[in-house]
């Protein structure tokens, strides 16, 4: 299998794991069509089968991602040993394992990611461009999730009350969403929230089930 690249090939390679290393995602098809100037979705698509075929990409039921990020052993943070947090002591350095994803999320295979767009919370340190972790489960009253209404998803601070449904945003520029009780089957409950990444790094909500 030839990996010989086109130029614009390489250029697009490139910008995916320039885009990876920055945000820790994937571009959308709209950020790759601005950002090369595509006149349709087809054109990322080719693209894409065109690593796919090199073997550059893998591809399964989730999308594309790099080879390096399949198969083999659960990636993780080293753990190199142990510190002292009392007296002082003689350093231990060995190889104690990974911190894993599996690790910090216990429940992972419920859990996915949704890609914020939007400041309605910020108040609780989600902002624009995050990506918040859901998980498959029910919301809590007053707990942050997200639901999908009227055909549009929001990611909000959910009650419920004698009234109806109350979404809540994080920031008093935006007003709360009310929905009535006759309506409640038009709601769909997609996740509740657990934590969010961002280049900050992983963080994890404090309080409640994890």
């Amino acid at each position: 299998m030839s990996r010989r690249l086109t130029e614009k090939q390489q250029q697009f390679l490139e910008f995916l794991r320039g885009y990876a290393r920055r945000t820790g995602g994937w571009p959308t098809y709209r950020e790759l069509i601005d950002q090369f100037g595509y006149r349709s979705p087809n054109s990322v698509t080719q693209n894409l089968e065109a690593l796919y075929r090199k073997g550059l990409l893998v591809r399964d039921d989730g999308g594309y991602r790099f080879v390096e990020d399949s198969g083999g052993a659960p990636r993780g943070i080293p753990i190199r040993g142990i510190i002292s947090a009392g007296r002082l002591q003689e350093a231990v350095e060995e190889q104690l394992g990974t911190i894993t994803l599996e690790m910090l999320f216990p429940n992972l295979e419920r859990i996915f990611a949704i890609r914020v767009s939007g400041t309605s919370m910020i108040g609780a340190d989600i902002h624009d461009g995050d990506y918040v972790l859901l998980m498959d489960d029910d919301i809590p009253n007053g707990g942050i999730g997200a639901v999908l209404y009227n055909g549009e998803t929001s990611l909000k601070k959910v009650y419920y009350d004698e009234g109806g449904l109350r979404l809540e945003p994080a920031n008093s520029e935006y007003s709360d969403i009310l929905i009535r009780p006759d309506v409640f089957e038009e709601v769909r409950v997609l996740g509740r929230y657990v934590g969010h990444v961002n280049r900050g790094g992983i963080f994890r909500r404090t309080t409640g089930r994890a």
